[in-house]
């Protein structure tokens, strides 16, 4: 018999994220590439077939045909359906899907204990090599007790939380002795398939964790710019993520690079640029270099140059707006100062008007059309970044009008700003909004303008990075828009 349970999460919505980050969530996952979400199964049907359960959570019946890809060739797989719970009978996690599935995040408690991959392959019914897979991936998580749930938990929920979060309960717990309650709410992630959890542990689950099917096609030999003692500059490419994900840590360029030069131990991430920006990226071999180049980035002694292709033509000079300080995209700038915004800076050194790029390059390279009306010519920008923040060349070429190429993300906005300038809520009409709330509304109605993040490439390149005064100097090869198959 499985042991008792409490599943505290929808398959759609990370139930200890804010309840607008949740929704929104919900509507991207409403609507899969690959599986069609049909029915949306009641916490007490779910019951009625897990009796012997102590266990709450949502589930969705779904057919699923799913495309995946391996290095030797593309095989499509159809998944059938458990006659249980109405998801997809999993087996392993590889080979790497080409399209990502909807976001399943559980969050448990635990009522008896036991090692971690039996407990959850048995509370969640999934195969153990699966559950394996997931703890390699970094895509589960634990915390002594249970953190407290969202405004937006059931009663049930809310209940399981009071029962093992109760004093008289936690004061039995050796474990958490000399921890206060915040201190032991604190996750990790679990590295260990064997790894004992007690009653009352909490854990939470990515089951889909987000799939980088393209680090699997990539040459990462070729890709290698410079290998040091301490240090490896890598030439990224577009649609990997540098150091992973919170879900997925394995398909990365730093686990990827790692194997490609035959490195025992993974190299470490020592700056980032957005998954769909290609170009230098330097990862540490030693935990010394790493705490360095962090400590030369602080202190602004590390140059980066970038590439950018925009769709209109930006001023040469000192560009220069503040950041909303949300850690949530679509990132918002702004001309005027706003209390608490970043300041944001880039130096555009140089803008020229080249031709847009020819379908079959953007096709090749997967770069999304987005609607964009003007595709005769472009202007390739040269680009220094003086204050680094993440998307900031993205969003500052976005306030002025001057999208990158290629981001389904912030183009739609702009053509929504040309449609209705008076869309943007900052600048001086921010001053206009007489309360907090008129501010929040005007800015997810400009939230809303926004698109998706790409999947692919971007006009953007990485394309020098130096620090030590210019003695350790690196650049990148050609960006892809300069492709010679036109």
């Amino acid at each position: 018999m499985a042991p008792a349970a409490a599943i505290f999460s929808s398959v759609f919505s990370n139930a200890l994220l804010s309840p607008i980050w949740a929704s929104r969530h919900c509507r991207n996952a409403l609507l899969p590439p690959v599986a069609l979400a049909s029915v949306l199964t009641s916490a007490s049907d779910h019951k009625n077939h897990h009796r012997n359960r102590k266990e709450h959570c949502w589930v969705v019946r779904r057919k699923a045909t799913i495309a995946h890809f391996s290095i030797a060739k593309a095989v499509t797989t159809t998944v059938s359906t458990s006659p249980v719970h109405g998801y997809p009978e999993y087996d392993r996690l590889l080979p790497c899907p080409l399209q990502n599935q909807p976001p399943r995040v559980e969050h448990l408690v635990v009522f008896e204990g036991g090692l971690v991959l039996d407990w959850i392959s048995k509370a969640l019914d999934l195969p153990p090599l699966f559950v394996a897979d997931l703890i390699r991936f970094g895509a589960v998580y634990y915390a002594l007790v249970c953190p407290k749930p969202p405004p937006t938990a059931t009663p049930e929920q809310i209940q399981i939380y009071k029962e093992v979060t109760e004093p008289s309960v936690l004061q039995k717990r050796s474990s958490i002795k000399g921890k206060t309650v915040r201190e032991a709410q604190k996750t990790f992630k679990v590295t260990d398939a064997n790894q004992f959890v007690e009653a009352g542990t909490y854990l939470r689950v990515h089951v889909h964790p987000k799939r980088f099917p393209r680090c699997y096609e990539i040459d990462w030999k070729s890709r290698i710019i410079a290998v040091t003692s301490t240090y490896v500059v890598l030439d990224k490419p577009a649609a990997t993520s540098v150091g992973g994900t919170t879900d997925n840590i394995e398909e990365s360029c730093a686990m990827f690079a790692s194997r490609a030069l035959g490195f025992d131990t993974p190299l470490r991430t020592t700056h980032q640029i957005d998954n769909c920006t290609e170009g230098c990226v330097v990862l540490a071999r030693t935990k010394d270099f790493c705490s360095e180049f962090h400590g030369m980035i602080r202190e602004k002694r590390v140059k980066k140059l970038y590439l950018a292709l925009a769709a209109a033509p930006v001023p040469v000079g000192i560009i220069t707006h503040y950041m909303r300080p949300v850690n949530i995209a679509p990132r918002l700038v702004s001309e005027d100062i706003i209390g608490g915004w970043h300041l944001c800076q880039l130096e555009v050194l140089e803008c020229k008007e080249v031709m847009w790029p020819a379908a079959k390059v953007m096709e090749t390279h997967n770069v999304e059309d987005c609607g964009w009306p003007f595709k005769k010519v472009a202007y390739e920008c040269k680009i220094n970044l003086l204050t680094g923040k993440t998307h900031q060349i993205r969003a500052q070429f976005t306030a002025v009008g001057a999208p990158i190429v290629g981001d389904s993300m912030y183009i739609p906005s702009v053509m929504a700003k040309m449609a209705n300038p008076s869309i943007i809520p900052f600048d001086r009409k921010w001053k206009e909004y007489a309360t907090e709330d008129e501010k929040m509304a005007a800015i997810e109605q400009w939230i809303a303008q926004h698109g998706k993040e790409p999947n692919a490439a971007i006009g953007l390149q990485a394309s020098h990075i130096s620090w030590d005064e210019g003695n350790c100097s690196y650049e990148a090869g050609a960006p892809w828009w300069r492709s010679t198959d036109q």
